[in-house]
């Protein structure tokens, strides 16, 4: 569950980064680029799509979604009065736009929607009128230029207001990517936690070796040695802990051995 929670965390700050984008894409496109061809609008017979912000959002993003990493995000304006009634909402995305129109001060809604094939998971921003340049070709088809009348014709699109919300950018991304993303952090966890794990197993392997096993070598060694008659071999461990303790009584025993065979020896000769 924590997992899915990162992961959908992951896919709502890249989808709201993409969302900041696009509106970027908008101001630019509707401060630059609409009042420099504003007046070939009125002359030209063919509509300049390239003027219109919605037009120039969608158009990088779908340059974005040839980079494998946002291939499986989806961006619409649902819009409930298109000009091009491509963009025109459905009935869910309708259901989001009327929530930003009656609640206002509603920033964000995100959420999961079924359609066919996929589930979907979605994040959604209320979509503006924020330019009064909007409006030539959005408040009445008079005053909208005479190319967008004959490519769109003079039905749709027209009637809005300035600071009304008309729509909602929505990013939308199939439910088994937002898995698959946590299908990968999930992997990556158990790969973060077997290294740690395997690290962790060879440092207390050395600090045993180094610790206890290779003391008790040395203990050994010396044991062999004064089995084998070598009296002057002694235990040489220089630690306070539980082996030198050890040592220090071996050594102590030792030297306690080596003075009561001594003082057997002048025993005897005295007897002798």
């Amino acid at each position: 569950m924590l997992l899915e929670q990162n992961a959908q965390k992951t896919i709502r700050d890249r989808a709201n980064l993409l969302i900041e984008t696009m509106n970027a894409v908008r101001d630019y496109t509707s401060t630059q680029i609409n009042p420099k061809l504003a007046s070939r609008l009125k002359s030209e017979e063919k509509f300049i799509p390239q003027t219109v912000p919605a037009y120039s959002a969608r158009e990088v993003f779908e340059g974005l979604r040839d980079n494998p990493e946002y291939q499986e995000f989806f961006y619409k304006e649902a819009t409930l009065n298109p000009t091009n009634l491509r963009d025109r909402a459905d009935e869910f995305e309708t259901k989001v736009v009327e929530n930003f129109r009656s609640s206002p001060k509603l920033k964000q809604i995100t959420g999961f929607r079924a359609l066919p094939g996929s589930d979907m998971y979605y994040i959604a921003r209320p979509l503006v009128v924020k330019s009064e340049s909007c409006l030539r070709c959005h408040s009445t088809p008079e005053l909208a230029p005479k190319s967008q009348i004959a490519t769109y014709g003079d039905k749709n699109g027209f009637g809005w207001q300035l600071n009304e919300i008309v729509g909602a950018q929505i990013v939308s991304i199939p439910i088994i990517a937002v898995w698959q993303e946590s299908q990968t952090l999930r992997s990556l966890i158990i790969l973060v936690l077997g290294i740690f794990l395997l690290l962790t197993i060879l440092l207390n392997s050395l600090l045993i070796r180094r610790i206890i096993i290779v003391p008790i070598q040395k203990i050994v060694r010396v044991l062999k040695k004064i089995e084998g008659g070598e009296d002057s071999a002694r235990f040489e461990y220089f630690s306070r802990d539980e082996i030198g303790v050890l040592v220090t009584s071996l050594n102590r025993m030792k030297d306690s051995l080596e003075l009561a065979n001594e003082l057997l020896e002048e025993s005897e000769n005295i007897k002798i």
